[in-house]
């Protein structure tokens, strides 16, 4: 395969998806996140920490795609959010 000079463009994306529901369809983008879903309070707080991260980031001088699995939890952490368990039953 030829290299025709080109770099590949690194990219990154936030995707929250809501699984509660009120009966409305929610959609919510940005310069990197996607949402989907969840009743107005829970798309509204999605919303939010996607804005959070997103002021984290440029804080840092940073894109989503620039930094590393650990950074991102460390600033998820900061914002708010936890990972979840995998052990939950």
């Amino acid at each position: 395969m030829a290299n025709t000079g080109q770099k590949k463009k690194r990219s990154g994306l936030l995707l929250g998806v809501g699984l509660d529901t009120d009966g409305h369809k929610r959609v919510t983008t940005g310069p990197n996140f996607a949402l989907v879903g969840g009743t107005k309070d829970t798309h509204a707080h999605m919303t939010e920490q996607a804005i959070k991260i997103n002021e984290k980031l440029k804080a840092r001088g940073k894109q989503l795609h620039e930094i590393s699995h650990q950074e991102f939890d460390d600033i998820a952490h900061e914002v708010g959010l936890k990972r979840a368990d995998a052990k939950q039953n």
